[in-house]
């Protein structure tokens, strides 16, 4: 009870719909952990309960980090608060309609097998286009807000934005296989629009825990990586300001400031990697000469931007 009271005391300030959406994510998470232990079912080659856990870790991950942001803006406040009750009420409605199929033993997402199927897909393909219109609305504010510090204030700009690009990779995975189009037309038609994995069939092999895919490329990958931009950069800023005190260099703002800048075009950039690996319809686990020679360059300069944003400030102290 006393954490459960600390954690009220210090979130006590932050949005309100957004947290009631992260905490409601809780039975949610508890159900689908009993659910994969009692429920053998398997659904494209995943166990069925797998992505309703997966769906609301993440809602709950996207809940707290806004309702934290959204009580930081100093632009906009009152239309932040208007959105985030859109916002938590899309959450739901997502979550519901993906429970309800699991319970159904049915897909949720590219099944168009009957009229009620088709109908939750369009309401889920809507709710989403509406996440993604309200959250471009709050990276707009965050974008706006003059943040007092400058590593936090670049970490949430680059996190947001990319965080906006992966869920946008969302659309991708919407859109029908050449296969399926050909089954439309010879009429072998599965009753499924759409697929995550590229060059293969949804239901193949795939990696535990995430389930993406191990013979082809999986849009999931740049979408996982993309949305969570505005957790790990913050991350990063907390991070250097624990290590300030044994490391002193980190203590000067401007190298916190810059090596977050790096960080940030970085991980942007990864993000673009994995996105153009899956679209060539290779595994995240099985890259090619090419996708290696393209992350070494990233890390390569990664590290010369990290070596530079530092020697720098050694450099003008010297002087």
């Amino acid at each position: 009870m006393r954490a459960l009271s600390a954690v009220a005391a210090r979130t006590a300030g932050w949005n309100r719909p957004m947290l009631v959406a992260a905490w409601a994510m809780v039975p949610v998470v508890l159900v689908s952990l009993v659910g994969l232990v009692v429920d053998d079912r398997v659904l494209t080659g995943a166990p069925i309960w797998l992505k309703p856990l997966k769906f609301s870790i993440s809602i709950a991950v996207y809940g707290i980090t806004w309702a934290w942001l959204i009580s930081l803006l100093g632009v906009g406040a009152r239309l932040a608060r208007r959105v985030s009750l859109v916002l938590a009420a899309v959450l739901f409605v997502e979550q519901a309609l993906i429970v309800m199929q699991v319970v159904r033993g049915r897909g949720s997402h590219f099944n168009v097998m009957t009229p009620f199927d088709s109908t939750v897909f369009v309401v889920m393909g809507m709710s989403i286009a509406v996440l993604w219109t309200g959250t471009l609305v709050l990276t707009v504010l965050v974008l706006r807000t003059a943040f007092a510090d400058r590593a936090t204030r670049w970490a949430l700009r680059i996190g947001a934005v990319v965080s906006l690009a992966g869920i946008a990779t969302g659309a991708l995975m919407t859109s029908p296989t050449s296969a399926q189009l050909d089954s439309m037309r010879d009429g072998t038609f599965k009753g499924v629009v759409g697929a995550h994995t590229v060059g293969m069939e949804d239901g193949g092999p795939v990696m535990p825990v995430t389930g993406w895919s191990t013979t082809g490329g999986d849009l999931r990958v740049p979408h996982f990586v993309g949305m969570h931009a505005l957790q790990v950069l913050p991350l990063l800023v907390l991070l250097m300001a624990v290590l300030a005190a044994r490391v002193p260099v980190l203590a000067h703002e401007t190298v916190r400031t810059r090596l977050v800048v790096v960080a940030g075009v970085g991980y942007g950039a990864l993000f673009g990697l994995v996105l153009w690996q899956a679209e060539r319809g290779q595994p995240l686990l099985e890259p090619d000469a090419l996708t290696l020679t393209a992350a070494a360059v990233i890390v390569v300069a990664v590290v010369v931007g990290a070596v530079v944003a530092v020697t720098a400030e050694e450099r003008v102290a010297a002087r």
